[in-house]
């Protein structure tokens, strides 16, 4: 079976953990641990984040947690964001890649995401050259509107790799892609 066979229906997200406050209330590891173990034991295991949330912040306190959990029992989204690339070295996106698995503390990352089109077919080859030596179980775009989605998947197309995920804004409250084909 394929990771796309036993994906979650719902992934939580990691976005606001460890941040300032900046996006509402500050919570700390000990506030954000029962809701871990909750969801973990309700079966709520796809764990979505990015190093961009409190620069690496959110990685590593999710990483804290997930040591207390066998690995085949969660599921591990994370992020490239183009605009750090300056941060990381020659391929920006490997790097990213590599130094999110360490903060997360695991071996591999289960879905990998372009977290914006910001430059995306350059990023996007580079994202191909890391699926190809990390064995990324499945590649995902986030904030990409509909041309972009194409191109991203006919760029990993050609080099024999395929898109598995989309994520973009939508909620009840922000249904805009309803619309712009975002």
């Amino acid at each position: 079976m394929t990771l796309k066979d036993n994906l979650p229906k719902i992934a939580l997200g990691a976005w606001a953990w460890g941040n300032d406050g900046t996006f509402g209330n500050e919570h700390n590891i000990e506030d954000l641990k029962p809701i871990y173990d909750k969801s973990m034991e309700l079966g709520l295991n796809l764990w979505d984040t990015a190093y961009v949330y409190g620069m690496g912040k959110s990685e590593e306190v999710l990483g804290e947690f997930l040591k207390t959990s066998n690995r085949e029992d969660f599921v591990i989204s994370t992020k490239f964001t183009p605009q750090l690339a300056e941060m990381f070295e020659a391929n920006e996106v490997t790097s990213m890649y590599e130094n999110s698995a360490k903060i997360l503390g695991v071996e591999d990352i289960d879905i990998f995401w372009i977290h914006n089109p910001v430059g995306a077919p350059e990023w996007t080859k580079k994202l191909v050259e890391t699926a190809k030596e990390h064995d990324i179980k499945m590649i995902g775009v986030s904030n990409h509107n509909l041309a972009e989605i194409k191109e991203a998947n006919e760029i990993l197309k050609e080099a024999g790799l395929k898109l598995g995920a989309v994520q973009n804004h939508y909620s009840l409250l922000n249904r805009s892609s309803e619309d712009s084909g975002t």
